[in-house]
């Protein structure tokens, strides 16, 4: 999963969200971390400020409905609207990436995420990490993915501790 964070405390909000995360009943070993960038925000409204990303990876028993009904309670917890309109800086965004090999298309979620492959500061992150992964439904790596990506985007490693 993906974790964004350009309001307030970002690498606390970053931080947060991890723990909440990590401490759902049902995520299991091995866990995995990316680094978090600093990233320029990308279709959100003008003036707005840097993102902190980082990506996680971890096993999870349950189906991806389930956990993502979790996720939303995290962002609520964390500050974050249900309602929050789309692409407006946000304090905490959580977006589930990929849950396996499972593809699913419904109105509430969409797997693998529909743009991650497009996005460079989802790969950068997910490439710290699983830079050999085939997403579902690419042929392409993580990295062969993020070096076909234009450079227009700025993503700069920010820390690994987090």
């Amino acid at each position: 999963m993906a974790l964004g964070s350009n309001l307030g405390d970002r690498l606390a909000n970053s931080r947060s969200a991890r723990k909440a995360i990590l401490d759902l009943p049902n995520v299991k070993p091995p866990i995995l971390s990316s680094a978090i960038y600093e990233t320029d925000p990308v279709g959100c409204e003008p003036e707005a400020g840097k993102f902190l990303n980082a990506v996680l990876e971890f096993d999870y028993e349950g189906d991806p409905l389930e956990l993502l009904k979790s996720l939303r309670e995290i962002e609520k917890t964390l500050g974050r609207a249900p309602d929050h309109p789309r692409n407006i800086s946000r304090k905490i965004d959580i977006d589930l990436l990929y849950f396996g090999d499972i593809i699913m298309d419904s109105d509430e979620l969409q797997l693998p995420h529909p743009r991650m492959h497009l996005r460079r500061f989802v790969l950068q992150p997910l490439a710290d990490i699983r830079p050999d992964l085939i997403l579902p439904g690419q042929s392409k790596t993580v990295r062969e993915l993020l070096a076909q990506l234009s450079e227009s985007t700025k993503v700069m490693r920010l820390t690994n501790n987090w």
